[in-house]
């Protein structure tokens, strides 16, 4: 198979999962994936079809290997990390949770998704100042809200240390 046969195959089956046949999509992705053992975004689309399916276990290490790989556009990257983090949350992993997103955020700062998901992850770690100050600044950072934009330092200024006064 070359290279422009794994392009259609691959998009073909990305079409399939996007229009919910998301079992036909896993079925593709997985021959494509024996074919291109190490190309990471065939990898990254086989984790995200069985992430639909509810198949978080299967996920990880098909996350964890595009991951690994090269080839990964800096927005699935994103999303391979923001997937990988969620799944292990979903699984009860919560610590290894935490620890992938927080390597996201530190790699992709901007991203308020990561941002948002470790904060969860941080929650059921317990360590719920931590999440609630992430959450604060994001709010502050992205509220189109004029309440809370009018308050935006005060809150910036809570989010350090909730048991503060001003």
């Amino acid at each position: 198979m070359n290279d422009h046969e794994r392009d259609a195959l691959l998009a073909s089956a990305v079409r399939l999962r996007t229009e919910g046949r998301a079992e036909e999509a896993r079925q593709r992705l997985l021959a494509l994936g024996a074919a291109f053992p190490a190309d990471a975004e065939v990898a990254y689309q086989t984790a995200w079809a069985h992430d639909v399916l509810g198949l978080e276990a299967e996920a990880v290490p098909f996350y964890e290997r595009c991951l690994e790989g090269t080839g990964l556009s800096e927005e699935d990257r994103r999303g391979a990390l923001l997937g990988l983090g969620s799944t292990h949350r979903v699984l009860g992993h919560h610590r290894r949770a935490v620890e992938v997103l927080r390597g996201g955020v530190e790699e992709f700062p901007d991203d308020g998704a990561l941002r948002t998901f470790l904060a969860m992850a941080l929650f059921n770690t317990g360590e719920h100042h931590e999440s609630s100050r992430l959450l604060l600044e994001l709010l502050a950072a992205t509220s189109e809200d004029p309440h809370v934009r009018q308050y935006r330092r005060a809150i910036e200024h809570y989010a350090q240390d909730l048991h503060a006064t001003m």
